[in-house]
């Protein structure tokens, strides 16, 4: 069983906790995010998707897989419609979104993980 992280934010920035629940799901990988243009046209995106789920698949069995994407909308529909279409689990991480007025009018936000959800 392997976890891919596929999104913007590696490992290395999760809290203990988004860590302890990626492990339920396997081993855990790392696949960078591309940096994807936002002129880029709709076909240039899905290419992109292709590309990462050919590579992918290439390098991890289908079976017992579950890749983590969040990220640019389009890129991530065509990920996780190929990556479903071949067995594979697909999940987004879902987070509470705690907000501090500090006192000189700005806004301190910050993300607390609440679990991964099954696109």
């Amino acid at each position: 069983m392997t976890f891919i992280n596929l999104s913007n934010h590696p490992f290395s920035t999760w809290s203990a906790e988004q860590l302890e629940a990626a492990k339920q799901y396997g081993e855990l990988e790392e696949i960078a995010f591309p940096h994807i243009e936002p002129h880029a046209s709709a076909e240039v995106v899905q290419m992109m998707a292709t590309a990462y789920v050919t590579n992918i698949l290439a390098h991890y069995p289908s079976e017992g897989l579950t890749v983590h994407i969040m990220g640019e909308q389009t890129f991530c529909y065509h990920v996780v419609r190929q990556l479903k279409n071949r067995g594979v689990c697909c999940v987004a991480s879902t987070s509470e979104r705690c907000v501090e007025e500090l006192n000189d009018g700005r806004k301190l936000v910050q993300f607390a993980f609440v679990q991964f959800r099954v696109y």
